[in-house]
């Protein structure tokens, strides 16, 4: 089932499937369902969830604590789960999960604001506030610190891509300084003030956006606090472009490429000559909506702002305090530029794919070198589970786009589905790009299959991570649960 960002998501999976992993015998499907829960403790299996409260006359909601949710069974593969296996059932593995983080500067020449007018995710209020967000979900990992369901600790926490929004260097810097526990300070441009379209500035006031100042004498109120409710919050503005000290994973952490860290806008290849997009990104015109209309507005340089090739990105995750060096990426990914990789942890391989497609659009698919190595690599897999992690999701695997950039030919959804349902070893496919919660079935002919958990964003609501763990059931089957987890606000 979709649900839209903007909906309050009331559901989620816990989820299992057909493998066969040497040592516990031949492992068939079990779909164990779980729900969205903020646990208040680390071995609760529910607790509170952030809800949205009572609508205000214009919309406006403030944000409340609501009781928890039970776990669901999902028996979408065709195989029951055998009658006592909670008491059996041993933990292989626990990891958190974190998708579309999207830090964001909010001040950069790239931002397309101005298309608010007509598309909803032009611009959003809350995206200055992102890497204080993503930072109050790193300490309610950290606060948990083991599955809510078995107990095991955390061995990872993995991003599902958009980590950050537009390919800039600065945006991919708080991110991984947010994980790593670094001082974040994300603001750019001029540092002693805000340069973009929330400021009071009269001469660059529109009413679409929300003002948190205040409004500029004789104009009048933005739409957001007039119409919607929105507060007026003085200070807000300085207080997100603040240095913090952010806390930092206190585990490993690994990384997924999405199409908004590869792409400009998560859409365009940044070498397109026609715009110049490196040139607007490190230059000071930035295009706006003032008082209903299309004009540009003098910013602050700056060259921290540069758009980032895939290598250049994946390099700078070799520039951390945290753990592992590189975070998934190889000395294979800086010799050749690419984005996938594969690493183990017990009884767990995990396969992370690069699904962007460099040549633009925000959809995905995988060039055939990626595709001829992941057959291989399934081929050789022995006596572990296989999850695999991206940023789309296969019902976006469509992007065909064969351009300049990488003429290679790409392998979509149907080709993906197919090799995948070959190898019973895999189970579970986890990633994003949706900003939504989903939960789906992929059945093989005989019984058995992979599932596939889409997690939602931290840029829309509701603005959260998912936390799952395998088990072994010890009477043929495994088990995924699947908890979803609000940041710690």
């Amino acid at each position: 089932m979709d649900i839209s960002r903007r909906d309050l998501f009331r559901s989620a999976g816990v989820v299992g499937t057909a493998a066969a992993l040497g040592g516990l015998g031949s492992l068939s499907a079990d779909a164990v369902a779980g729900a969205r829960t903020l646990a208040r403790n680390p071995h609760a299996t529910r607790g509170k969830i952030l809800a949205k409260g009572p609508a205000a006359p214009g919309g406006w909601r403030p944000v409340v604590r609501a009781d928890g949710e039970p776990y669901q069974v999902r028996t979408n593969l065709g195989i029951d789960a055998k009658h006592g296996r909670a008491k059996r059932r041993k933990p292989l593995i626990a990891f958190a999960q974190l998708s579309d983080v999207h830090v964001c500067d909010a001040q950069s020449p790239m931002r397309l604001e101005y298309g608010e007018q007509t598309s909803s995710s032009a611009y959003r209020p809350q995206e200055i506030l992102g890497a204080h967000v993503a930072n109050a979900m790193v300490k309610e990992i950290n606060r948990i610190g083991r599955g809510p369901v078995t107990g095991k600790p955390f061995a990872l926490a993995i991003q599902t891509g958009d980590n950050s929004d537009n390919s800039q260097y600065n945006e991919l810097r708080w991110n991984i300084d947010v994980l790593d526990g670094e001082e974040v300070r994300a603001d750019s441009g001029d540092l002693t003030r805000y340069e973009g379209v929330m400021d009071s500035n009269p001469a660059f006031y529109d009413r679409t956006y929300w003002h948190p100042e205040g409004t500029p004498v004789g104009l009048e109120d933005d739409r957001p606090r007039s119409e919607f409710g929105f507060p007026t919050v003085p200070g807000l503005l300085d207080a997100a472009r603040a240095p913090f000290q952010a806390e930092g994973l206190s585990m490993p952490w690994y990384s997924a490429l999405g199409n908004h860290d590869g792409l400009v806008q998560g859409n365009w290849n940044r070498q397109s000559t026609s715009p110049d997009y490196q040139a607007i990104a490190v230059g000071t015109t930035k295009k706006v909506l003032a008082n209903g209309q299309l004009t540009t507005r003098q910013v602050t340089a700056d060259p921290n702002r540069r758009l980032l090739s895939r290598a250049e990105w994946v390099e700078e995750h070799f520039t951390t305090t945290g753990t592992p060096e590189g975070h998934g990426f190889t000395g294979t990914n800086r010799t050749d530029g690419t984005a996938y990789y594969h690493f183990d942890r017990g009884a767990v391989r995990f396969v992370v794919l690069d699904t962007v497609n460099a040549n633009g659009f925000d959809t995905g698919s995988l060039d055939k070198a990626q595709f001829t190595w992941l057959q291989a690599l399934l081929a050789a897999t022995r006596n572990r589970l296989v999850i695999l992690a991206s940023h789309h999701p296969l019902q976006t695997m469509t992007n065909s786009f064969v351009g300049n950039v990488d003429p290679q030919p790409r392998v979509l959804a149907d080709a993906i589905t197919m090799e995948l349902l070959k190898h019973e070893l895999v189970v579970a496919w986890v990633n994003g790009h949706t900003h939504s919660n989903n939960v789906w079935a992929h059945k093989r002919s005989g019984g058995g299959g992979f599932w596939e958990i889409n997690t939602a964003s931290h840029i829309d609501w509701p603005q959260q991570a998912r936390l799952l763990e395998v088990t072994d059931n010890k009477d043929g089957t495994v088990s995924i649960f699947a908890t979803m987890l609000d940041h710690g606000s």
